[in-house]
């Protein structure tokens, strides 16, 4: 009886505090909490803060500096993930799975993400950006096609 009571005061204990996320209108976690602004400036992911963030089109970016969140909330198109940091393989298949923060590559002044660091598909991706910029340009067409119909 006792374990049962646990249990049910559990569920809703979780049930007000999910609510009590959706009424402050907690936004997805994009880059799973990377700085977006380190990519063009320090060349790497580097993680962020969860105390320095910034909401742009409903994602929640995390920074490692007041620098860098000013940096983002003066051109966050500048520096925002392409597809809102969803995959840009997946996306160009009309799939929206998350990008993953080390599976990355900056091209012309944009960056984009793919799913898995450790994935043949996102190394090929990064070593053939930096000299075929077609192998690149052949997915993005799609991918925005798929993200402007999702959104």
């Amino acid at each position: 009886m006792n374990r049962t009571l646990s249990l049910v005061a559990s569920f809703f204990a979780a049930l007000l505090m999910q609510g009590s996320a959706l009424a402050e209108g907690t936004a997805r976690l994009v880059l799973k909490g990377y700085d977006p602004v380190a990519y063009f400036t320090d060349g790497k992911p580097v993680q962020g803060n969860a105390r320095i963030s910034y909401e742009f089109d409903e994602g929640r970016y995390y920074f490692v500096n007041e620098r860098h969140r000013a940096m983002f909330a003066a051109a966050p198109e500048r520096y925002a993930p392409q597809f809102g940091g969803y995959c840009t393989g997946s996306m160009s298949r009309g799939v929206r799975y998350e990008g993953h923060p080390e599976a990355w590559i900056i091209a012309d002044d944009k960056l984009y993400v793919f799913g898995a660091a450790d994935s043949t598909a996102a190394l090929q991706m990064r070593e053939k950006a930096q000299t075929d910029r077609d192998f690149l340009a052949s997915r993005i067409p799609n991918a925005m096609k798929s993200w402007q119909a999702m959104r």
